[in-house]
């Protein structure tokens, strides 16, 4: 470990707990040397507009591993994942997950397979295309992630041919969800909404669990 991640090291620490997370030291290792990752490339391509690494361990890693408890898999797509987020981070810490990168920019799914190199992830699968133009595997995902990739309406139509039969969507969003909801298409309904409490941030996060509901 570095003394760059040593100090990094005690906040991801208690924030995990703080999260209720049990994580071993080989799997915050990981999640450290993923800041450390991103923090390099970031000065030189601009994948997040988040530039200090101790920032980066709140609002990118504690922030994704909020939603580990919703998260059931085996197969999760992170749909608009930018440098990975939440995916890679949720790879890391349920290694039994089988994860699918998703996202149209060129720079930040290199940054994506850079990372799924360096820090030997074998549960990980980047992939750069557009949602509406993805080649859905058979079968579909388990469910469909996305963080502040669109609106609900938006991300149910971009990628309504995704999840598989009684998949879900979990779309982690801010507190004005509230007025997105309606906008919902039929047939889709909010089975969940969960508050998330991020350490070391303010502001309040929600995780909505949409699903498919018979037409009524």
């Amino acid at each position: 470990m570095t003394a760059h991640d040593t100090t990094l090291a005690a906040p991801l620490e208690r924030g995990l707990t703080e999260l209720g997370l049990e994580v071993d030291e080989a799997r915050r290792e990981r999640l450290l040397a993923l800041v450390g990752l991103l923090h390099k490339w970031n000065r030189a391509y601009n994948l997040t507009a988040v530039r200090e690494p101790r920032e980066m361990v709140a609002r990118h890693l504690l922030d994704s591993a909020a939603v580990l408890p919703h998260v059931r898999g085996p197969r999760l797509l992170d749909v608009g994942a930018g440098p990975g987020l939440p995916g890679l981070v949720l790879a890391i810490l349920a290694p039994e997950l089988d994860v699918t990168l998703l996202d149209s920019n060129g720079k930040k799914v290199r940054f994506q397979r850079q990372a799924v190199m360096e820090l030997g992830l074998t549960n990980v699968t980047p992939v750069q295309t557009r949602v509406e133009a993805f080649a859905v595997p058979e079968g579909g995902f388990d469910q469909v992630i996305s963080r502040a990739f669109a609106s609900l309406e938006d991300f149910v139509a971009l990628s309504a041919s995704l999840p598989a039969r009684g998949g879900q969507w979990l779309a982690m969003k801010g507190p004005a969800v509230e007025d997105e909801l309606a906008g919902l298409p039929s047939g889709v309904a909010a089975v969940a909404c969960h508050d998330l409490a991020v350490p070391f941030t303010e502001g309040s996060r929600r995780l909505v669990i949409l699903e498919r509901v018979p037409a009524a």
